[in-house]
């Protein structure tokens, strides 16, 4: 598989292959030893063809970002576990404080 990644990369570096006729591709496929059937998709600029064979399943990656209002306190390195929660907590406490 890191051949066909290695040609990949280097196709990708090299207009001259990357522009070059479906020949010149296939004879640089078959001199860098790759599958035939890699090289029939590569050749084919078959993308799915291709992520199938190198078994890469397509994955969807979600974000949550926090809410507008909670601030979340950044550790510095000396702080132990839970004392940012702690921190958060005494914040809290003290906005509730100053609001009565």
């Amino acid at each position: 598989m890191f051949d066909v990644i290695d040609f990949l990369e280097r196709m990708g570096q090299d207009a001259q292959l990357r522009h070059a006729s479906q020949d010149e591709v296939e004879l640089a496929l078959t001199s860098a030893e790759i599958d035939p059937e890699l090289r029939v998709a590569i050749l084919a600029r078959d993308e799915q063809g291709l992520q199938a064979l190198l078994g890469q399943d397509p994955f969807c990656c979600l974000i949550n970002p926090a809410k507008p209002e909670e601030e979340q306190e950044e550790c510095d390195g000396s702080c132990e576990d839970g004392e940012e929660k702690n921190n958060d907590k005494d914040k809290e406490d003290d906005k509730r404080k100053d609001g009565d």
